[in-house]
């Protein structure tokens, strides 16, 4: 690269000052620098375009890679899903023999299937046991306001309604 010390660029600027003038000066300057500016586009987009192809080629060769790693899983798996079945075949045709069914081979124990329980979720069981609650006082069911002022309302000694 050129090397440009600020004495060789104050010396390019004095006598571009004279030759070029100062009314001309700026717009040439700008000129200058936008001509640069593109010209240092130019090279970073060619730069990028290369690591980009450098990179698909190596994608492109890791991805052959990986298909060939996968088709040899494949083949495995196919000869060993093929070896399975015979075997399967062979036991299956060996139980079907002895008269007993796959189910109830021997040593082999049977689950009752699975039943949901039927709770509901939306519904909030309590933590507390309802044992506690009772002891302790804690309300269990809700009373409306007429309600609550009829059950703890004073008993009077003479009802002249009843």
């Amino acid at each position: 690269m050129i090397d440009l010390g600020i004495s060789k660029i104050a010396l390019i600027g004095a006598v571009a000052l004279i030759v070029i003038g100062p009314e001309k000066l700026p717009r040439v300057a700008r000129t200058v620098g936008a001509l640069l500016g593109k010209a240092q586009r130019y090279v970073a987009d060619v730069k990028n375009e290369v690591n980009r192809s450098m990179e698909l080629d190596e994608l492109k060769k890791m991805k052959d890679s990986v298909e060939g790693a996968a088709r040899d899983v494949e083949n495995s798996i196919q000869t060993n899903a093929s070896d399975f079945e015979k075997s399967w075949a062979e036991t299956t045709a060996l139980a079907d023999a002895s008269g007993s069914s796959v189910d109830e081979a021997p040593g082999m124990i049977s689950y009752p299937e699975y039943k949901h329980p039927g709770k509901n979720w939306r519904l909030k069981q309590g933590a507390m046991p309802q044992w506690f609650k009772a002891r302790s006082g804690v309300r269990t069911k809700a009373l409306s306001g007429a309600a609550r002022v009829a059950r703890y309302r004073p008993k009077s000694r003479a009802n002249p309604h009843v």
